[in-house]
C-alpha cells in the first residue's frame, strides 16, 4: 500500500535509510561515509519534509503495516539556464526493501510522478548511487534516463 508519509513514520524512514546508507558507504568510503548521528539527522530533515507543500512524501507499507519503502520529491525550480517547460521533481530521498525496487520501488515512483506532474512539474529527476544495480534498473525501466554523472576522488588519501 501507498500512503502520503506522516510525522509518525520519521523513525522508520531514517531506520530504512541508515541501512541504505550503510550499503552505499563501501561503494565510496569517503563520498557516502555516515556522520557518527546520521540517523538523528535524518530523522530531524524528515521531519521537516512530510508537512513541505513543495514536498510529494509517500511510503509504502506490507500487509501488516510495516514500513517498506519512501520517497520524497521536491519540487523546485530547474536552473536558470535550462528550460524544461515547469518544475522538476528532485527525487534524492528514495529507499525500499532491498528486494523490492521492481515492485514497490516502481510503484512508488509512479505515484510520486504522477503527484509532481500533478503539481506543475515538466521532469523528475533521481539521485541513485552508480553501484546500486537493483535501483538503477528499476529507474531504468521507468523509462528514465542517465543525464549526469558525478566523479568523485578523495583528496586526503
Amino acid at each position: 500500500m501507498i500512503r502520503d508519509a506522516t510525522l509518525e513514520d520519521a523513525d522508520a524512514i531514517a531506520a530504512l535509510a541508515h541501512a541504505r546508507r550503510l550499503d552505499y558507504e563501501p561503494a565510496q568510503p569517503r563520498f557516502w561515509r555516515q556522520a557518527a548521528d546520521a540517523v538523528e539527522k535524518h530523522t530531524h530533515f524528515v521531519s521537516t519534509l512530510i508537512p513541505d507543500d513543495r514536498v510529494v512524501s509517500l511510503v509504502a507499507t506490507d500487509d501488516d503495516e510495516r514500513l517498506v519503502g519512501y520517497v520524497f520529491a521536491t519540487l523546485v525550480p530547474p536552473p536558470p539556464v535550462y528550460d524544461p517547460g515547469g518544475l522538476t521533481g528532485y527525487i534524492d530521498d528514495f529507499a525500499v526493501m532491498p528486494a523490492l525496487w521492481s515492485t514497490t520501488g516502481s510503484a512508488l515512483l509512479i505515484e510520486a510522478k504522477s503527484r509532481v506532474l500533478a503539481r506543475g512539474a515538466a521532469q523528475i529527476v533521481v539521485v541513485t548511487g552508480q553501484h546500486d544495480g537493483p535501483k538503477r534498473e528499476a529507474l531504468l525501466n521507468a523509462g528514465m534516463t542517465v543525464a549526469s554523472e558525478w566523479l568523485v576522488q578523495s583528496l586526503l588519501d
